[in-house]
Parts: C-alpha cells; sequence; structure tokens
C-alpha cells in the first residue's frame, strides 16, 4: 500500500512540475517514464483511481489516451502534494 500512496504521489508531482494542466496534456503512456519498468502497471491503474476521483482528464486521441489534471481542483491536488512529500533517505 506504502508503494502505491508513494506513486500517487509521485504521478501527481510530476503532473505539476512539468504543468500538464487543462488543455496541456500528456499520454497515458509516457507518464510512467522515469520509474522502473515493474511499476508502469501499477501507475497507469494509480491514473484510472485518479480519473475515478476527479483529480485528472481524459482525452481521448488516436493514438492513445491523453491525461492532464483537473484545472479545477489544481488548489486541491498542490496542497496534497505539499503535504504528502515522502521523506527520503534512510530508516533510522
Amino acid at each position: 500500500m506504502e508503494i502505491e500512496e508513494r506513486l500517487r504521489w509521485w504521478v501527481l508531482h510530476k503532473m505539476i512540475w512539468h504543468t500538464w494542466v487543462g488543455k496541456r496534456h500528456i499520454s497515458i503512456d509516457n507518464i510512467p517514464k522515469g520509474q522502473a519498468k515493474h511499476l508502469h502497471k501499477i501507475i497507469k491503474k494509480i491514473i484510472k483511481e485518479l480519473r475515478k476521483e476527479g483529480l485528472v482528464i481524459f482525452k481521448p486521441a488516436h493514438y492513445g489516451i491523453e491525461v492532464s489534471l483537473n484545472p479545477r481542483r489544481i488548489e486541491e491536488i498542490i496542497k496534497y502534494v505539499e503535504e504528502n512529500e515522502p521523506k527520503f533517505g534512510r530508516k533510522r
């Protein structure tokens, strides 16, 4: 469960960092890039869960699905990312 929570934060953080909000979007296949291959399916599942929650928007294209953050809920998304930033490093 913890890995999914970290990946959820990572996806939202990446989309905010690249400003994929509203009309600016990216292919669902390109979001997992930067993570290990075995996590790609989990990340796509998380993106679909974020859509159900209304945090991301899907736009169909002839080559696949495009994804962007919901501009109506951007303040809520930014607050979530700031509050839930994972603490990296060694456990002591």
